[in-house]
């Protein structure tokens, strides 16, 4: 009696006959049941997170903030670089595709714990580095707008990064997996410190505007990277993978098209202050009148010829000009208004608000101060540097 050779599938694709090893590079994904799930264990096996993932999120949080600190795009660029492998964003997507609940839970938990270290980082940042100077600002305010160029770049990371990690069989291969991960980590990673940059210094709008940013990011990612997977050849094992993958991606559209649709997002204004045009008004000089005392009226006398006593005028008095001047800064937030130099913020002053100086200048630590006063009364203190004086032109008065 002849019994069936039983065929065994090697765990690793490298060990198999080299036959199959071509029919498999042939194929987008392998069509046979065994080969399938094998193919698709291998692959969520490389995009599982590991602990340099954790590590490496560290780090790269840590260099973000440092550039967001110096206002620098060249160490972004470079805490981007040294930024891990997103292939937990890969892992969710490939999870969501063939239906697998535990591999989807999983690289969710991983990819929190590493986001969440990154936003460790710029949340320490943000409270030991930041000294109140809001020209360093710059770069933090610009990474928590939503922007189409940044879109467009994470789309196209996101499913050159998928594509690389679906064929990175090898090392030569992984090689290639750096350069779109790095763009995809420079859009999701730096929204993310941004807003744990803003949140340790307490920095009213930027740290919603960063999370709501990655939040965005984050969605179209995985839901780019599963459309990816199943134009690859993807497919869920069992039918609950169907419900499980059209249910995630589902919420994920809904929740793209919602954050997407708020109009104050979209203007980078998420809870910003709704700018409101400022009067100037126009400075005119207030005469002062003096009263002068009536003389006594004469006395006729048939010997004396009345004579006309001369009235003086009334003399205008001015009033001293004040001094006035005009915010320059070109943050949207405007520049902070302290109650004493360096002290306690009382409010925020938009770019191109009239001040009238009160001539009193302090330095502390290398910044001068200069204290002024709002048109309605308020009086406070703001950096010298961030202020223009003007010169008022007093209008005649007949």
């Amino acid at each position: 009696m002849n019994f069936s050779k039983i065929e065994q599938t090697p765990d690793n694709p490298d060990d198999l006959p080299p036959a199959r090893r071509r029919r498999a590079q042939r194929l987008l994904a392998p069509l046979d049941t065994d080969e399938r799930a094998d193919f698709i264990a291998n692959v969520a096996h490389r995009a599982s997170p590991s602990f340099d993932f954790y590590l490496l999120s560290l780090v790269s949080g840590a260099i973000l903030t440092v550039g967001l600190y110096l206002g620098s795009p060249a160490v972004l660029v470079l805490g981007a670089a040294l930024a891990p492998l997103m292939a937990p964003v890969i892992s969710i997507a490939l999870g969501t595709v063939v239906g697998s609940g535990q591999l989807f839970l999983r690289s969710l938990a991983g990819l929190i714990i590493g986001c969440g270290l990154a936003f460790l980082a710029g949340w320490l940042g943000g409270g030991f580095l930041y000294q109140g100077d809001e020209a360093i600002l710059t770069q933090a305010v610009i990474h928590a707008q939503v922007s189409w160029l940044n879109f467009l770049v994470l789309a196209i990371s996101a499913v050159l990064t998928t594509a690389a990690i679906v064929h990175a069989e090898n090392d030569r291969n992984r090689l290639v997996l750096a350069f779109p991960s790095v763009a995809l980590a420079y859009e999701l990673y730096l929204p993310l410190v941004t807003a744990g940059f803003g949140l340790g210094d307490r920095i009213p709008h930027l740290w919603p505007d960063g999370l709501v940013v990655f939040a965005l990011h984050l969605s179209w990612s995985i839901l780019l990277g599963a459309i990816t997977l199943a134009i690859m050849g993807f497919r869920p094992l069992t039918l609950f993978g169907y419900t499980l993958g059209g249910a995630v991606a589902l919420i994920g559209v809904i929740l793209a098209l919602g954050l997407s649709s708020v109009s104050a997002v979209v203007g980078a204004r998420l809870g910003l202050p709704t700018p409101t045009p400022t009067l100037t008004p126009t400075l005119t000089l207030t005469p002062t009148l003096t009263s002068t005392p009536i003389p006594p009226t004469a006395t006729l006398t048939p010997t004396l010829t009345l004579t006309m006593t001369p009235t003086p005028t009334p003399t205008l008095t001015p009033t001293p000009t004040p001094i006035l001047a005009i915010v320059r800064a070109d943050l949207p937030e405007g520049v902070r208004f302290r109650a004493e130099p360096g002290g306690e913020t009382i409010g925020f002053l938009a770019n191109g608000t009239l001040l009238i100086l009160l001539d009193e200048t302090v330095e502390i630590d290398g910044t001068a101060w200069e204290k002024v006063q709002t048109l309605d009364g308020e009086e406070g203190w703001i950096v010298q540097a961030l202020v223009l004086q003007v010169t008022a032109t007093p209008l005649a008065t007949p």
